[in-house]
């Protein structure tokens, strides 16, 4: 949250002319300490765009394959090193994007993205992470044994590519939907020591009702 404070003040004293916040799925309904953080920082990113004369807007990522630290690159690791594979749960699912549809949502949000709001790709149908596993250990014709290790604290079972509240809505692109990020206050965050702050989602909670009423300080 402090680090997303830190470039949006950048970007407001270069003056730049678009801004693009990477966000994630997880900030949907957001459970786990990563999905708050990146919903506050969708709406802070909203509330710099309110006082700037370029747009700030956001992008929320599925999980890119072939990225660093993708579940993708941890399967390939352990079916290496001969097993097992570990998965969280069997009927778990995620959605899935290419490093080059990650790149072109970017691309397409400097190019069309409005301000308040942040861009999601259709992904198509979320896919289940045993059968990604169990794809790979064929391919690579061994005998690996795959392993169900639990959700862990804040892991959802299924994502979701907006929240409860929000709707999404069409753009001129067709693979592309928008769905709108309120603004939050400044003084929110200004007025707390986040650092001291052991659970995040209690931050988020404490904030989530607000509106931006202050001007940016």
């Amino acid at each position: 949250v402090c680090g997303t404070l830190n470039v949006l003040e950048a970007a407001r004293k270069a003056d730049v002319d678009v801004f693009v916040n990477i966000s994630t799925d997880k900030a949907a309904n957001p459970e786990s300490v990563l999905g708050h953080s990146k919903r506050i920082a969708e709406r802070l990113t909203s509330t710099f765009d309110l006082h700037q004369k370029g747009r700030y807007v956001s992008v929320r990522f599925g999980n890119v394959l072939g990225s660093r630290g993708s579940v993708l690159e941890t399967f390939v690791q352990q079916i290496a090193q001969g097993g097992p594979v570990t998965v969280t749960h069997p009927e778990v699912t995620r959605y899935f994007m290419t490093i080059p549809e990650a790149v072109q949502l970017v691309i397409q949000a400097a190019a069309f993205g409005q301000s308040g709001e942040a861009l999601v790709l259709e992904m198509g149908t979320p896919v289940k992470i045993v059968e990604v596993a169990q794809q790979l250990i064929d391919m690579a014709h061994k005998h690996i044994e795959i392993v169900f290790t639990g959700l862990r604290k804040g892991e959802k079972l299924h994502e979701h590519l907006s929240g409860a509240s929000e709707l999404l809505q069409d753009t001129r692109h067709s693979l592309i939907k928008r769905v709108p990020v309120p603004a939050i206050a400044i003084s929110s965050i200004t007025s707390t020591d986040i650092e001291s702050i052991d659970d995040v989602k209690s931050f988020h909670a404490l904030i989530s009702q607000s509106t931006f009423n202050t001007p940016v300080e």
